[in-house]
């Protein structure tokens, strides 16, 4: 083989990888969206991270999972963002079981959804046959 050819390899890689990443990164944006209406929804406040020392302590925290706390000798959950909104989400127990059960509910629906496209998928295959 030859430097051209080499060349083209490396860079369609590079391409395709790049492609499936930005893919990835998409999605995890999506989901950071869904996550963070699911806790607007079920009470949790906002902090906005509007300083540089609360932008320093967010960016400290593990970013974009939820999280229990205890200060006071009460629980609170927390969610840090300090990628998209640059804040932190928190709620207590109460708010948490919400968000728990408005999670549960969006994924019922989502695997009903899913469940209707594959039958409509197969009701497909059965009118036309299979398609290869």
């Amino acid at each position: 083989m030859n430097r051209t050819t080499d060349f083209l390899k490396v860079t369609t890689i590079s391409v395709i990888l790049g492609g499936a990443l930005a893919g990835c990164a998409a999605m995890q944006k999506e989901e950071t969206i869904e996550t963070e209406r699911l806790l607007s929804a079920a009470g949790f406040q906002v902090k906005l991270a509007d300083t540089p020392q609360k932008q320093t302590n967010l960016q400290a925290l593990p970013q974009q999972k939820l999280l229990l706390r205890q200060q006071n000798g009460k629980i609170y959950y927390i969610y840090p963002d300090a990628t998209d909104c640059k804040c932190l989400y928190y709620g207590n127990e109460q708010a948490y079981q919400r968000y728990q059960r408005l999670a549960l509910e969006r994924n019922m629906a989502q695997e009903q959804i899913q469940a209707a496209e594959l039958n409509e998928d197969m009701a497909m295959d059965g009118m036309w046959g299979p398609w290869w």
